[in-house]
């Protein structure tokens, strides 16, 4: 197991401290913003951390620290182990913020097996009775919040910025925090653009198009930009920075395909989502793309006329899931992420990267290609 037990607690502190900090602040202005604190510290509790795992072991990739600081002594703390903790909490409430606008976009009734942020705001509305319309409101409040969530994520990263003893390092993943955040609201873009344009285009362009979609919506900020920005913190040399992206552009690739196919047939036990909830979504993914140019013209209507529709029923979702498994695309898929994962071990087995970082960076590839949530 890849995973840092004492980092994925230092980050979990970060934030807590961060939110403690900031809750008198709402506070002073009034109770009625308590739910922006409930809700940010919900969302912000547990998860997966990948983000957080990738920016630091991309730190130690460069850093050449003698052994991961899970085995030290606590009085033995690494250099600039404090920036790099605060740089990769940034990264957990920047992804905060953006599964509250991607939730809002894609009318996501849930996340991570509670109500979304907008129809925990919606809620709110119905409960005491207010005046308007409660699915607006809980939506206009909940991208708020996201915006808050995005600003707090630049405040965090600017104080890891501050305590790093690099100065030039500063710089440089300053500059690649900033490129992530661009990309990933392009991403973003693309995803509903597809969602809604597909039809304007030809046949063959479909794949490509959804293939655009994963790498900017999802993979260079799951794990390549995390990566980069741990990368130049511990001043990493060019050569090594381009090493950890060339491994981790390809395993987000191949991390996003999962979350793909468990958009379609995860378990909602697992998942924390509703079975077939991308098919409800609309989502134009690499899947359906495969899917779509296996089938015959016949079923190919069919997944046209239903695909988007947020009142598919278990049969219409069952039935969908059946006709992408029968055309051969979920194999297809898995053999685009299992190349994706060769391509990504492959770009760091002899790059100049710390062996202990190296190893652990397999081992999470792992993990997040055979995780099941």
């Amino acid at each position: 197991m890849a995973e840092s037990t004492r980092l994925v607690d230092l980050v979990q502190a970060d934030i807590d401290t961060f939110l403690d900090d900031r809750e008198p602040l709402l506070a002073s202005i009034g109770t009625d913003l308590t739910p922006f604190i409930d809700y940010s510290r919900d969302l912000l509790r547990g998860g997966k951390r990948f983000r957080a795992l990738f920016c630091y072991w991309g730190w130690q990739a460069v850093a050449e620290l003698a052994s991961d600081f899970d085995a030290m002594p606590e009085r033995t703390v690494p250099k600039d182990l404090g920036a790099v903790v605060l740089a990769a909490s940034a990264l957990e409430v920047f992804h905060a913020a953006a599964l509250v606008h991607d939730d809002i976009m894609d009318n996501s009734d849930t996340r991570r097996g509670l109500p979304s942020a907008h129809k925990r705001f919606e809620s709110l509305h119905d409960e005491e009775s207010w005046t308007g319309s409660a699915r607006g409101f809980g939506q206009s409040s909940a991208l708020l919040l996201g915006d808050l969530l995005l600003g707090w994520s630049d405040e965090l990263f600017d104080a890891g910025l501050k305590s790093l003893s690099l100065e030039a390092a500063r710089h440089a993943a300053r500059l690649e925090f900033n490129q992530m955040r661009t990309e990933v609201t392009l991403g973003q873009y693309l995803d509903i653009l597809e969602e809604q344009s597909w039809r304007n285009y030809p046949e063959p362009e479909l794949l490509t198009r959804a293939h655009r979609v994963i790498v900017y919506k999802s993979a260079k900020y799951s794990i390549e930009a995390p990566l980069a920005i741990g990368a130049t913190l511990g001043g990493g040399t060019t050569e090594q920075v381009t090493a950890l992206r060339d491994f981790g552009l390809p395993l987000g690739i191949a991390y996003q395909l999962r979350d793909d196919l468990l958009g379609v047939f995860g378990d909602p036990e697992t998942t924390g989502k509703p079975s077939g909830d991308d098919l409800r979504e609309g989502k134009r993914t690499v899947l359906i793309a495969l899917a779509r140019a296996k089938l015959p013209t016949n079923a190919t209507h069919v997944i046209d006329e239903l695909l988007g529709d947020a009142d598919l029923t278990a049969q219409q979702v069952a039935m969908l899931q059946a006709s992408i498994r029968d055309s051969g695309a979920v194999e297809q898929v898995e053999r685009i992420i299992d190349h994706n994962v060769k391509l990504a071990v492959a770009a760091i087995t002899n790059a100049p990267l710390s062996r202990e970082a190296t190893e652990k960076l397999v081992q999470l590839a792992d993990t997040v290609i055979r995780r099941s949530a």
